[in-house]
């Protein structure tokens, strides 16, 4: 029962090649695009894609072309070849400016370029594209059929951003005073962060590393500079724990206004 089973599944996988066969080697434009809209339908990208490439100049400079680029686009985004979705979306754009499908092409590269983005610790190069394709798209289209998808991968290409200047910030802060004062480095890498990412999901972490590093720069300074820095301090932690009362590093500030106040730092 076995072997006839797999006998069945391998004759259904032949016939299925010899169809396909059968249609790349067609001359029909038209019956190709039929087969490649059922190939996508069926999740068959490659397959629709292929049978697009080859009709594609056919179609150039008509309306059935719209729907070509369309579809091509959107093989390319759902097989995860998201660099060569946007490629064509763009390609969208340029040819069919006020196109019917031009919010899905719009939205489409800043979505692609999404996708392709990479962990916030490597080059966000293709984040910062992702921004700028999705807020061109908002910008035209504020309320329009993606608005809603466009500002929450917005939001959270903007975090991935935040995170980034925060991890690079923690780096700062613990390499200390190794070859220089790097809690200076991390102050500013933490305050831009704030500046540029308002409302991002690492505002506490960016602020108490703000709070650390202005107590250990305070802690290693020479004595005429000690006072002003006890203020700063002193500002700078009682303004967390206005903002952040039940935060997870509120004992931890708590203690260092303790010790500037009573000047044991």
């Amino acid at each position: 029962m076995k072997r006839f089973v797999q006998y069945i599944l391998l004759l259904l996988l032949l016939t299925g090649c010899g169809e396909y066969q059968k249609v790349v080697k067609s001359k029909d434009p038209e019956y190709k695009y039929q087969k490649a809209i059922e190939y996508y339908e069926k999740g068959k990208y490659v397959r629709a894609q292929t049978l697009l490439e080859d009709i594609s100049m056919y179609y150039k400079g008509t309306d059935r072309s719209q729907e070509v680029l369309k579809y091509m686009a959107l093989c390319f985004q759902n097989n995860k070849d998201y660099l060569s979705g946007a490629e064509y979306f763009k390609g969208y754009i340029r040819n069919y400016p006020k196109g019917r499908y031009i919010q899905l092409a719009r939205y489409g590269v800043g979505h692609c370029y999404y996708m392709d983005a990479p962990d916030a610790r490597l080059s966000q190069e293709t984040t910062k594209d992702a921004i700028k394709y999705l807020t061109d798209y908002l910008d035209l289209f504020p309320d329009g059929e993606y608005a809603s998808e466009a500002t929450k991968e917005l939001e959270d290409m903007y975090n991935r951003l935040a995170r980034k200047e925060y991890l690079n910030a923690k780096l700062y802060y613990n390499l200390g005073t190794y070859l220089g004062n790097n809690y200076l480095s991390c102050i500013i890498t933490a305050q831009n962060a704030l500046k540029k990412y308002p409302g991002n999901r690492y505002q506490e972490e960016l602020s108490w590393l703000i709070c650390a590093a202005k107590y250990e720069e305070l802690r290693n300074s020479i004595e005429e500079k000690k006072e002003e820095r006890r203020e700063d301090v002193t500002d700078e932690c009682y303004n967390f724990l206005t903002e952040y009362p039940d935060s997870q590093y509120a004992k931890r500030v708590k203690q260092m206004l303790e010790n500037v106040k009573r000047k044991r730092e």
